[in-house]
């Protein structure tokens, strides 16, 4: 029998919230019901990573769409914590409103901060104190972790910022430059070392240091390298399409054919790119 749906009357935040209490209830949906928090994470990085990229397309409708998917994340969190009683949505709210005035003593407080730069300052510092760290303590460790819940990519950047707040950095992109060309060398030698474990090292010290390029230039690394394989995907398809107008599959194509059409997609040949854009 089918579920009663809730009423479109109710205020939309709260329709959510009955919604997904009766896709976790009994008789509700099997996969849903299965859901943990551990096995939800997954999402709720695809789900960040989708809404990244609709903002960047700047299309209205995709943007609200991911973002309901986004939302729908700690909603879902909320609801599988709650029927062990440990937490609600109305405590996730509670603890970020209680946050945002605390560390905004400038605003609702009488500290003050003119810039956005004093504001992250006063931000800091006020976490620190809240963790209980003392910021003017050096002799605890500065790096703490190494984000390892981010991506890879993300995590890098956040680590190279860091360093770069007590001066342990180029501060322009010459020497970054320098040096990923100094890492590339040594990949090219571990290679020819034939030694699997110094070119593993190796390459990810290159990738360290394009993250490094990437921060210089002003950009996020991971959605640089998200972007580009979105291009890729665009051009390979392209690529395909070009084989077969030529009566070729793309299984039985030669890496040379192959090369050919995605020279040609890449100069622009045929206009078949934006049919995959």
């Amino acid at each position: 029998m089918p579920r009663p749906i809730p009423s479109s009357d109710l205020p939309p935040v709260q329709r959510l919230r009955e919604i997904m209490h009766l896709l976790r209830s009994p008789g509700g949906c099997p996969w849903d019901a299965e859901q943990t928090h551990e096995s939800l994470v997954k999402h709720l990085i695809e789900e960040a990573y989708e809404v990244a990229d609709a903002v960047k397309g700047g299309n209205r409708d995709e943007i609200v769409d991911e973002l309901g998917d986004l939302l729908l994340q700690p909603v879902f969190h909320a609801e599988i914590a709650s029927e062990t009683g440990q937490f609600d949505l109305d405590d996730i709210a509670s603890a970020i409103c209680e946050k945002l005035i605390r560390r905004h003593p400038h605003v609702f407080g009488e500290a003050q901060a003119d810039s956005p730069d004093a504001v992250l300052s006063q931000w800091n510092q006020i976490k620190a104190g809240e963790k209980g760290e003392d910021p003017e303590n050096e002799r605890k460790p500065y790096l703490k972790k190494a984000n390892d819940g981010l991506p890879a990519l993300m995590s890098a950047q956040k680590i190279q910022k860091k360093v770069a707040k007590v001066g342990f950095d180029w501060g322009e992109v010459g020497p970054v430059l320098e040096k990923v060309r100094e890492e590339l060398e040594e990949v090219e030698e571990a290679i020819q070392s034939g030694q699997r474990e110094e070119v593993a090292e190796e390459i990810g010290d290159l990738l360290f240091a394009v993250v490094n390029l990437a921060r210089q230039a002003g950009e996020e690394a991971e959605l640089l390298l998200h972007r580009a394989n979105w291009k890729f995907v665009i051009r390979f398809n392209a690529m395909e399409a070009c084989l077969l107008n030529e009566g070729q599959e793309l299984p039985s194509a030669t890496l040379k054919q192959m090369d050919n059409a995605w020279n040609n997609v890449k100069l622009g040949r045929f206009g078949l790119a934006k049919d995959f854009e």
